[in-house]
C-alpha cells in the first residue's frame, strides 16, 4: 500500500465511471468504496436523468456515509451533463469536496449511456469505462472513445461468462487489441485477485494526481448519433461532438 505521508495537500482526484446500462457501474462504485474507505476519504456523485436512483441503492448499500453520496439529475441525456455542459456534476463535486474536507477521491458515475460516451477532462481526471460479458462477448471488439481510450477498461461480472457463453480471456484480448496497450481489467466481486487488481490501479492513479504526474486525457469527442423518438424515427438532431447543443425532446 502507497504511504501518502508527506504528499502535497490538494483537490481531490475526480474518477469518472462510464459505460453502458446495466454494466455494473454503480455495483463497482459500491465495491471499491467497501474496498477503500478504511484506507481514504471517498465521495461518490451519481447521475441520472429523472431520479436519484444510483444514490439510493448506494445509500442503502451502506458504503458511506449518505452525506457523501449526492445525486444529480441531469434531465437530459446522460451524456450531456458529463460532456456537454458539466455544471451540475462540477458543482456536486466541489460542494462535496468542501463538505469533507480534505478528500481523496471523488467518484462520478455517469447514466448509463452507449458506447460513445466519455467525460469532459473538464470534471474527472481519470475515467473507467465498464462492460460486462453479458452484454456480449463481442461488445469489446466495437470499439469507441470509452473502450478504446478511458484510462482502464473494465470487463465486468466474469462470474457470469459461463451461463451467458461469453470466453473471458477473448473479450479482455479485444479490448486490448482496441486499446493500443492501455491496461483493461477483468472483474468480478466474487474474485478477491480481481478486486485488489482493482483497489491497485486506483491507488497508483491516485499517487501519480498527487505528485503532479498524471495528465488527465480527453478520450475525443462522441461520435455522431441520433436518438430516436417514441416511434422509432430519429429525433431532429444529432451530436458530432462539435459545439454545445440543447435538446428538445417532445
Amino acid at each position: 500500500m502507497p504511504d501518502f505521508v508527506g504528499v502535497p495537500s490538494t483537490r481531490s482526484l475526480r474518477l469518472g465511471i462510464a459505460g453502458p446500462v446495466g454494466t455494473g457501474k454503480s455495483s463497482l462504485i459500491a465495491l471499491i468504496c467497501r474496498e477503500m474507505a478504511d484506507e481514504l476519504s471517498l465521495g461518490v456523485i451519481t447521475n441520472d436523468i429523472y431520479t436519484d436512483e444510483d444514490a439510493r441503492f448506494l445509500r442503502s448499500a451502506g458504503v458511506l456515509d449518505p452525506e457523501r453520496i449526492r445525486a444529480v439529475e441531469t434531465g437530459a441525456c446522460p451524456h450531456t451533463a458529463i460532456r456537454d455542459d458539466v455544471t451540475a456534476n462540477l458543482i456536486a463535486v466541489e460542494d462535496l469536496e468542501s463538505d469533507f474536507a480534505p478528500m481523496d477521491v471523488v467518484l462520478v458515475e455517469s447514466g448509463g449511456d452507449n458506447l460513445t460516451a466519455t467525460f469532459s477532462p473538464a470534471l474527472v481526471d481519470a475515467q473507467i469505462f465498464v462492460l460486462d460479458v453479458a452484454g456480449g462477448g463481442d461488445v469489446a471488439r466495437k470499439g469507441g472513445p470509452g473502450i478504446g481510450r478511458a484510462d482502464l477498461l473494465v470487463v465486468n461480472k466474469t462470474d457470469l461468462a459461463p451461463y451467458v457463453g461469453v470466453d473471458v480471456a477473448q473479450m479482455v484480448a479485444d479490448g486490448r487489441a482496441a486499446r493500443d496497450g492501455r491496461p483493461v481489467l477483468a472483474l468480478s466481486r466474487l474474485d478477491r485477485e480481481s478486486i485488489d487488481g482493482l483497489t491497485a490501479w486506483v491507488r497508483s492513479v491516485l499517487v501519480s494526481f498527487r505528485s503532479g504526474d498524471h495528465v488527465a486525457v480527453d478520450p475525443g469527442p462522441m461520435a455522431p448519433h441520433f436518438h430516436a423518438g417514441e416511434d422509432g424515427a430519429p429525433l431532429p438532431h444529432v451530436h458530432d461532438g462539435s459545439q454545445p447543443h440543447t435538446h428538445a425532446h417532445p
